[in-house]
């Protein structure tokens, strides 16, 4: 009897794609490479800001150490200007921003009960923008000369001054690649910026009403808000630098009727609240922390969102703080001062908010309170110092000089560094279901807070005595050089206590305590 063949079916779609897909670590290359998961893409962002905060740690480790004793030759002059450039760009646009907004990527859908953000594919879009716009920053180093290719680097300092940043004084193409490098990095921030707007005002859950926002949801909505707001100016500024360079006009050019003061407005139209940008997503995640660890609700919920909201508006008109030395005139400085010290209120208001909610709980001082314990004393300590700077006749006194310098790493460092790695040990259970190590991380609280105050408060003592920012050495007369010691000394401190963070991170992931499904004990629905 003649057997009757059957012929294989045709394999469905689906079937087709899954015999194409890759396996194994490629396949999980592929998952996250084109992931639109809001979750995936905060970490990626997190993870994106980690490399870069260890690339600018070591930018400035070097700056340091070249600093650290007079007549220095560890770094040269040129290659020290590239440093300098390369590090507070670093630091400012691919360091706090990929972070405070990866964490609004993760935890905001989750806060207010969303599947996730409003668009999704805009997200994936904001991420891989800014990550191009990271790297192309540093694609000034291919080919080049110097300490590992920087002597190629953009030399502009991360401001740009013009008309420094002019094709006459800064040929080639270093100070281009610094501009777009920026540019391409705001349009993925702004991306983020209207997708986090749009989720939290459409998307809520029901009952979720803007009074009982998370304290964080609410910092999102305000530095997203901001953010539309100083963003396109700086992005403006920057194609006109562009129209200079490339094609003969004259924005900045003072010689054909350019003002290079109106490159400073722009950019310090940014520049100032781009600080309260990043430090506001940290102080939701103090108040998101303090009250878990202080077994108690926050105190004055509906003052802290006032004082978050405040901080936001004001924070729009201090920017020419950073101009008093350039020549205003007394009416415009004093309006500036006058603001300036105005959003100090705000602030006030969320310490003692703060203080309120840790006052008569029930603390568990794990490494998260800590850091956010420390940012408290730190941050407070940089506010009285921002406080000092705003009154215009001490500005001149200390203007372009270390105390400036160590006022505004008192700021980001001691404030935002600070409470990003609170965030990282209270919200690293949730994204991988493991604890972090108690043990590890209390060494790198105690090595990282020590260094921190030994170099920076320090720091300001050499500015008060005239030491001047942004030189690559100094003379052995001027009495700078026991202070600038002390002040490197605190560096491998600090550099210690991230190594045992990155240590107690590899290890955790895969050797860490099972976290459950609330660790904390915390009451917010992520």
């Amino acid at each position: 009897m003649a057997t009757t063949l059957v012929p294989a079916p045709f394999p469905t779609p689906v079937e087709v794609v899954e015999a194409s897909s890759p396996s194994g670590f490629a396949a999980t290359l592929h998952d996250w490479v084109v992931t639109v998961d809001h979750k995936r893409l905060g970490i990626m962002y997190v993870v994106t800001g980690l490399i870069f905060l260890v690339i600018g740690g070591i930018e400035a480790s070097l700056m340091r150490l070249q600093l650290a004793w007079p007549g220095l030759t560890l770094v040269p002059a040129e290659t020290f200007n590239r440093l300098f450039t390369l590090h507070g760009t670093t630091m400012v646009f691919l360091v706090g921003i990929p972070i405070v907004f990866g964490f609004g990527n993760y935890l905001v859908p989750l806060m207010i009960g969303a599947r996730d953000l409003a668009f999704p594919r805009l997200n994936a879009f904001g991420f891989w923008v800014l990550l191009f716009g990271g790297v192309l920053l540093y694609f000034s180093f291919i080919g080049g000369d110097g300490l590992y290719g920087a002597g190629s680097a953009p030399a502009v300092g991360w401001f740009a001054y013009a008309p420094l940043s002019e094709r006459a004084f800064t040929p080639g193409n270093a100070t281009d690649y610094w501009n777009l490098s920026v540019l391409i990095t705001g349009f993925g921030t702004i991306a983020t910026a209207i997708n986090l707007i749009a989720t939290i005002a459409t998307m809520r859950a029901p009952g979720m009403t803007l009074g009982r926002l998370p304290m964080f949801v609410w910092t999102m909505l305000t530095v997203s808000a901001m953010t539309l707001l100083i963003l396109p100016p700086l992005s403006a500024a920057q194609i006109m630098l562009l129209l200079d360079r490339f094609f003969g006009a004259h924005y900045f050019d003072t010689q054909a009727g350019g003002s290079a003061i109106i490159w400073q407005h722009f950019f310090w139209f940014f520049g100032h609240p781009e600080v309260y940008v990043l430090m506001v997503p940290g102080f939701g995640f103090v108040s998101e922390i303090i009250p878990v660890f202080s077994r108690k609700v926050i105190f004055g919920y509906a003052t802290l969102v006032a004082a978050t909201v405040s901080i936001g508006a004001v924070a729009m008109s201090t920017w020419a703080h950073h101009m008093f030395t350039v020549g205003l005139g007394g009416t415009l400085n004093s309006f500036f001062a006058a603001s300036t010290m105005l959003v100090a209120v705000p602030t006030g208001v969320k310490i003692f908010n703060w203080l309120g909610t840790l006052y008569g709980g029930k603390l568990r001082f794990r490494t998260p309170l800590l850091f956010c314990c420390a940012f408290l004393f730190q941050f407070l300590c940089a506010g009285l110092t921002g406080i000092m700077l705003s009154v215009a006749p001490f500005d001149w006194q200390l203007s372009d000089s270390y105390f400036v310098v160590a006022h505004f790493l008192f700021v980001l460092i001691g404030g935002l560094v600070f409470t990003i790695f609170a965030a990282l040990y209270y919200w690293f259970p949730k994204a991988t279901g493991r604890m972090l190590s108690e043990r590890l991380g209390k060494w790198h609280f105690w090595l990282f807070t020590v260094g921190f105050n030994v170099t920076f408060v320090t720091m300001h003592l050499p500015g008060v005595l005239g030491m001047p920012r942004r030189i690559y050495t100094y003379p052995a007369d001027r009495g700078w050089d026991i202070l600038n010691l002390v002040t490197t000394l605190g560096v491998p401190l600090q550099a210690l206590g991230v190594l045992i963070f990155v240590v107690n991170v590899m290890y955790s992931l895969r050797h860490g305590e099972p976290a459950g499904d609330n660790p904390w004990e915390a009451w917010t629905l992520e």
